[in-house]
């Protein structure tokens, strides 16, 4: 376990805040907000790197530095130990953050959030219109 741990220590780290659309890069974000996404969880960046075939670790207790209310990263090997690369799309961390941010929007678990709170928020807003309108 100590060996495996020393390992993590070197891999990449990639913290939610990095392609959150929210955030200004003051607060944190390191890709263009037309490529970012909306609030994507250390969860969602995982199952990201399962997809492109990347060994990841999740480490829930620790905060970002500058939010520290900003819970979990993740990291990330890119490299084996002899320099291939476990994925040959992926080889630099700011390309690691466009594909993760191009593909959590699709998450399983963001598609099927999203798909009531459309429908729910439609209704309400139709009603309130209409009842602007007699008063004025």
């Amino acid at each position: 376990m100590d060996g495996d741990i020393l390992d993590i220590k070197r891999w990449t780290m990639l913290y939610p805040v990095y392609v959150n659309s929210m955030k200004t890069i003051a607060e944190g974000r390191r890709i263009s907000v037309s490529k970012a996404c909306e609030n994507p969880t250390c969860a969602e960046i995982g199952d990201c790197c399962s997809h492109f075939k990347l060994p990841f670790a999740i480490e829930i207790d620790k905060a970002y530095p500058r939010d520290f209310m900003q819970r979990g990263r993740v990291r990330v090997l890119l490299k084996k130990e002899d320099g291939m690369l476990y994925n040959p799309a992926i080889s630099s961390r700011k390309q690691l953050m466009l594909r993760v941010a191009e593909l959590v929007p699709r998450h399983p678990g963001r598609t099927k959030k999203q798909e009531p709170a459309s429908s729910s928020s439609a209704g309400p807003s139709k009603s309130g219109k209409g009842g602007k309108r007699r008063d004025s």
